[in-house]
């Protein structure tokens, strides 16, 4: 665990923070911001609108990412009766999130293959390891919200493509759907294969490629 870095190398647990903190910090506020900018404050009233990782960071949550490697950061809030766009506002408000970290994963990577690679550094270099852990969290942090399963991004998506008249079948997709994610994530840490972990190791492997 993340946590167990902090003896053995402090350096390193220091970059890991740092890097949790900016994945999550960009995800949300890209949350915040794009439903702002389609016309519902609701995020900025609640001191959303920041990219003060402390807004957005969750203590039990983040203690969790530390001490067990799964966690989660505050849920930013909007209202989608505000939003200019009333059918497809929510999808964009959630695609906002896994974009910014796809973004961020593009100028990481460029970064560091155009930038940092040609100075010859190292490998082992701290730079090197936050570069990498810094396009790796993003990535799984991409992946594992465009789940369509609420309350993940992906969900956002799924609930603007249903057609209304299944209004019925939406609400509990929305009430039972945090029940079906635990579920789904304590069945993936049992299971003989990780089907998250596959998801995750095979883009990685792609993207380990590019460098």
């Amino acid at each position: 665990m993340i946590i167990s870095l902090l003896a053995q190398q402090p350096l390193a647990f220091v970059a890991w923070i740092l890097a949790i903190l900016f994945a999550l910090t960009i995800h949300e506020f890209a949350h915040a911001y794009s439903a702002y900018l389609l016309g519902d404050n609701t995020a900025k009233q609640m001191g959303r609108l920041t990219l003060n990782p402390m807004s957005h960071i969750d203590p039990m949550g983040f203690m969790l990412l530390l001490f067990v490697g799964f966690g989660w950061a505050k849920p930013v809030p909007f209202n989608p009766y505000n939003l200019k766009n009333q059918r497809w506002g929510p999808a964009i408000v959630g695609l906002a999130g896994p974009f910014s970290n796809l973004l961020s994963v593009v100028v990481f990577g460029i970064v560091l293959k155009f930038l940092v690679m040609p100075l010859g550094v190292l490998p082992s270099n701290l730079l090197f390891q936050f570069l990498l852990l810094l396009i790796f969290l993003n990535i799984v942090l991409l992946l594992f919200n465009l789940i369509p399963i609420p309350p993940l991004d992906g969900s956002k998506v799924l609930l603007s493509v249903i057609p209304d008249r299944y209004h019925e079948f939406k609400v509990k997709l929305e009430q039972r759907g945090p029940i079906v994610l635990l579920l789904l994530i304590i069945m993936d840490a049992f299971l003989p294969v990780s089907i998250l972990g596959s998801l995750f190791q095979t883009v990685l492997s792609q993207i380990d490629r590019f460098f």
